[in-house]
């Protein structure tokens, strides 16, 4: 899967809309919420699509290098 590099700094900004993690920003969800939400109902149009590249972040723990990037964060 090829991750949209403007999507790195959405999934550090983009709010969970609804729900019990209403309001959680998307790399901060947990692993097993994402992988629930993946295999099982997967939300629609470009909601659907950060979700599934979080997926492909999440299983390769790529969360942290992620947050900096999507923060802006000076990584060296």
């Amino acid at each position: 899967m090829n991750l949209d590099p403007t999507s790195l700094i959405k999934l550090n900004t983009t709010q969970v809309p609804y729900g019990k993690f209403r309001g959680v920003h998307l790399i901060d969800l947990p692993e097993p919420y994402v992988l629930w939400t993946y295999e099982n109902q997967l939300p629609k149009g470009s909601l659907g699509q950060l979700f599934k590249e979080l997926y492909e972040i999440k299983v390769n723990g790529l969360e942290d290098l992620v947050k900096k990037i999507g923060n802006g964060t000076n990584l060296s």
